[in-house]
């Protein structure tokens, strides 16, 4: 026994050595800084035949001296104008690296070839096939960079395991692309030179407009739109698609298919002639209270006669209409969005939501007509919006075509300020702070990626806060929970059932030691919160996991959060259910093999320092990506090799996490500095009782009774066993002397 406990300390001295050498590896790194590189796009250009990127194409030409982008060439004439995407937008992928696609773009600054030519996404270079990235990408061909500054949408296909690299590559592609676009005045788009330096105008906050519906209309303060059924079936008659002709409408030609008013309400004139005053002061605090990026103390400036210009308060534009056709629709009510209607300005698109939606109940103006649709929709503060400017209201019609097929057509609005609205500004002097530079435009985009993600997955972010929330308070009243060896049982199981199948199989939140060579290629190149902010969940549990690793060690997220420890675990208990046998190995060879794990894990990480790809490549050690990201749709040796660890993991509990998982031995090393020691233990455990260990499902008991953190997986089996009646020799002998003190019972 003496050996034993001096053979674990020695572990345990070895282990903080350890913990020491691997913080100073990662502190030594974080210094270390990658130069500004240089255009990248000479280099590939040198490495991709022009015909593979553009069909036709013979040459490229010699690169532009003032922008990264080089001409495509067929017989000596240019057909568009190729450039890299890294070389304009610095978005990272999920390895953190960015995701190197070349695009060409013709003088109409529509997407004509794109070609992936480098990457680093690990789910990419081991796990899901290039082609099917490659496919995805060429639906790009034909984009118009026009319509999408103009706030088109267009389908995105995501591919399932990869939605984030996907997303990346669609954004560096139309940030990219327009970009480009603009610096040559591709398709009609005003140069980046040539850009407005600002308006020359401020909203007068004194002007009136008339309380008459008619006049309104005369002095374009209230625009309108009115369509009958034999426009709409005449536009729909030119549709390449004869079959939005077949379905025209059958009633009369000159009933009215809609007939659509707008103005801008958060003018105050306009206000007040529009809606009462009720619904105008309702109006003012509604604006106020959206201000996303209003800088502080703007907001107490309503009495500043250039607040309509200076202030960056939320605007509001009304909307009533009547006829067949609904503006709305119905697909708000279930997805949160008016997808019939957009309001564009310049290169501005807002799309409106149903937090920036309030129903109107009637219009203030003298002799409205009858209307059946009557709305406000409020354009948030951060949009960018300038009321001084004109814009348009754009409805999108729809045609159904077949059972799941529609055309589509659109109809513009327009509206400009009345020049009564308005008031000229003296010429600005000049600025004594410089304006935003390209990377502030680049860190804003950036950011606007990650929190469209993060929006995309809220349903699965509130899922995991839940497990979260559930799993924290199971360990803070663990004493509760294992006083009943049959509820902890039942709680694991069905715990660690929504571990696999939703966390896993589902949502696809596999942590991996890969996200750790990520991590270091970070700190080697560059840190940015970005790249780690493009997958959510990933993110949530890698920030739960460091404040578990303080409290209870690596045990919170392999015991229990681990999808596929999970599997092992679930997939054993099967097992035992039909009496498979159990090999316990002997302690001095479990002992040995739990330095198996570290001796990966340290390999791994001097991989990383020297290339990372090839680190990635190596991390296949991990059966994560085969088992639970792609559902063992993979190629055959990956496949069996899954199988045949869950296979040996039937016989002996855990099998992987013991002995080879180098993402438990990268967590057990800072989970050495936790701070506390929830699990209770006797002074008997171990001399002589062998209860716990002998029951532990990992055998992280030590013979003389200490828990091994590193090895402990917090099933609570241990704490179970500290409170039974029928199994722990402290229990029972207390149990007995009560019984042997209490007074006997009476006898009737």
């Amino acid at each position: 026994m003496a050996r034993l406990h001096n053979m674990t300390q020695a572990g345990g001295a070895s282990a903080r050595l350890l913990t020491l050498l691997f913080a100073c590896l990662l502190l030594a790194l974080v210094p270390l800084r990658a130069g500004a590189d240089e255009a990248l796009l000479p280099h590939f250009l040198a490495e991709v035949a022009a015909a593979d990127l553009v069909s036709g194409a013979d040459a490229f030409g010699p690169p532009r001296a003032d922008h990264p982008v080089a001409p495509v060439l067929r017989a000596g004439e240019t057909i568009g104008w190729a450039f890299i995407t890294s070389d304009f937008v610095g978005t990272t992928g999920y390895s953190g690296k960015p995701i190197h696609v070349l695009v060409a773009v013709g003088d109409d600054a529509k997407i004509i070839g794109l070609k992936l030519v480098k990457h680093s996404e690990p789910i990419v270079l081991i796990g899901i096939p290039q082609a099917k990235i490659e496919a995805m990408m060429a639906d790009y061909v034909g984009l118009d960079l026009v319509a999408a500054a103009a706030g088109a949408e267009h389908d995105l296909k995501i591919i399932s395991g990869a939605t984030v690299t996907v997303m990346v590559i669609d954004d560096s592609i139309l940030r990219s692309g327009l970009r480009v676009a603009r610096a040559l005045g591709l398709g009609g788009l005003a140069t980046e030179a040539a850009a407005p330096a600002g308006p020359a105008y401020a909203i007068n906050p004194e002007a009136t407009a008339p309380h008459d519906w008619q006049a309104l209309l005369g002095d374009g303060t209230l625009r309108r739109l009115s369509l009958d059924v034999a426009q709409i079936n005449a536009t729909f008659a030119a549709d390449p698609d004869p079959r939005a002709a077949a379905r025209a409408l059958t009633d009369p030609p000159e009933t009215t298919f809609i007939d659509m008013y707008t103005t801008l309400v958060s003018i105050p004139g306009i206000a007040d002639a529009m809606l009462d005053g009720r619904e105008t002061e309702t109006l003012r605090q509604w604006l106020a209270a959206d201000r996303r990026g209003a800088p502080q103390g703007d907001a107490e400036n309503d009495d500043d006669p250039d607040a309509g210009k200076s202030d960056p308060r939320a605007h509001a534009i009304l909307v009533v209409a009547r006829g067949l056709y609904s503006f709305k629709g119905s697909g708000y009510v279930r997805g949160g969005i008016f997808d019939r209607i957009q309001l564009i300005q310049g290169d501005l698109s807002v799309r409106f939501h149903d937090r920036d939606h309030r129903r109107l109940g009637e219009v203030g103006a003298s002799g409205a007509p009858a209307l059946s649709e009557m709305d406000l929709f409020r354009i948030p503060a951060d949009s960018g919006f300038d009321p001084t400017q004109p814009w348009r209201l754009q409805l999108l019609v729809s045609r159904d075509v077949a059972a799941r097929e529609k055309a589509f057509t659109t109809f513009d609005l327009d509206w400009r300020p009345p020049a009564q609205f308005l008031r000229a500004l003296a010429p600005a002097a000049p600025a004594a702070t410089p304006t935003a530079s390209v990377d502030d435009a680049e860190d804003a985009a950036k950011a606007a990626l990650w929190q469209r993600i993060w929006q995309s997955k809220r349903v699965e972010i509130a899922a995991v806060s839940v497990m979260l929330a559930v799993l924290t308070a199971a360990f803070f009243f663990q004493g509760f929970i294992t006083r009943s060896a049959r509820f902890t049982f039942w709680f694991r199981i069905s715990f660690l059932t929504i571990t696999l199948v939703y966390l896993g199989w589902y949502a696809n939140a596999q942590l991996s030691i890969v996200n750790l060579m990520a991590l270091t290629g970070a700190l080697i190149t560059g840190f940015s919160w970005d790249a780690f902010l493009m997958d959510p969940l990933t993110f949530i549990l890698w920030f739960s996991v460091a404040a578990a690793l303080l409290f209870w060690g690596r045990g919170a997220y392999c015991g229990w959060l681990c999808p596929f420890g999970a599997l092992q675990e679930l997939t054993n208990r099967i097992a035992k259910f039909f009496h498979v046998p159990q090999w316990t190995l002997p302690w001095g060879l479990h002992e040995r093999l739990w330095a198996v794990k570290y001796m990966i894990f340290l390999g791994l990480f001097g991989v990383t320092l020297m290339s990372i790809e090839q680190a990635e490549h190596l991390a296949e050690v991990e059966p994560f990506k085969t088992a639970i990201v792609l559902k063992f749709a993979r190629a055959w040796p990956f496949t069996l090799y899954a199988l045949v660890l869950l296979g040996i993991g039937l016989f002996v509990e855990r099998f992987y996490c013991r002995y080879l998982c180098p993402l438990g031995a990268a967590l057990a090393i800072p989970a050495r500095m936790r701070m506390f020691d929830w699990l209770k233990r006797y002074h008997e455990c171990g001399k002589p009782c062998q209860t716990c260990a002998n029951e532990c499902p990992v055998q992280a008991i030590h013979p003389t009774g200490e828990i091994n953190p590193n090895e402990c997986v917090n099933c609570m089996n241990c704490q179970v066993l500290y409170q039974s009646k029928t199994k722990c020799p402290v229990i029972i002998r207390q149990l007995k002397r009560r019984a042997s003190v209490a007074p006997p019972t009476p006898q009737p």
